[in-house]
């Protein structure tokens, strides 16, 4: 695979993750960009090792990795947003509640794993290609990374004018994640 086909796919697999990261970013009281950061390098992490097991695990075990990681994903995405849109409608929308300073370690590499299961299933389909995989996990950290903390920071101005509003939208957008990756993985996309 060629690096322009690599940084395509980087880019590609690291949009679920930069959704939730706008979400996040909503969510948080003004987030520093040291914050954006550290969110950035857990998902692009977490992004990056994802298609590392899913590659070591395609030599032994593909048919059943591929038949529930999109479960997995789905019940995560599930939960995770649907914990949010119960925090964004706790309270009353006129009142000034505080806002979350930073989201816990746990909470971020949670919605990390979910939004890059499908990268494990990637990673088992590179089993079968010859690729280095090293390098192509390497990018698709880096563009995971780079795109998370760029949603963190957008999601630092859409924060302020969407108020509790922004938390419903941030876990409604999980939610829309997990249910995109249930139909696609079930075949109903074309």
């Amino acid at each position: 695979m060629n690096m322009s086909a690599t940084l395509i796919l980087a880019f590609g697999m690291s949009m679920d993750a930069f959704a939730a990261s706008i979400g996040k970013g909503a969510v948080l009281h003004n987030p520093r960009f040291r914050d954006a950061i550290r969110t950035g390098l857990i998902f692009g992490v977490i992004e990056a090792i994802t298609p590392l097991i899913g590659w070591a695990l395609g030599f032994f075990a593909s048919q059943y990795i591929l038949e529930w990681d999109h479960w997995v994903a789905f019940t995560l995405l599930l939960i995770l947003g649907g914990r949010m849109v119960v925090e964004g409608f706790k309270g009353s929308s006129d009142c000034r509640c505080e806002k979350v300073k930073n989201h816990s370690l746990a909470l971020l590499v949670c919605t990390a794993i979910a939004t890059s299961l499908d990268a494990m299933a990637i990673g088992v389909g590179l089993a079968f290609l010859q690729v280095n995989i090293l390098h192509t996990a390497m990018v698709i950290g880096c563009a995971t990374m780079i795109m998370v903390t760029l949603g963190m920071m957008i999601g630092r101005y859409i924060g302020p004018i969407l108020g509790k509003k922004a938390e419903v939208m941030g876990g409604l957008v999980l939610i829309g994640i997990g249910c995109n990756i249930l139909y696609e993985h079930l075949g109903y996309a074309a």
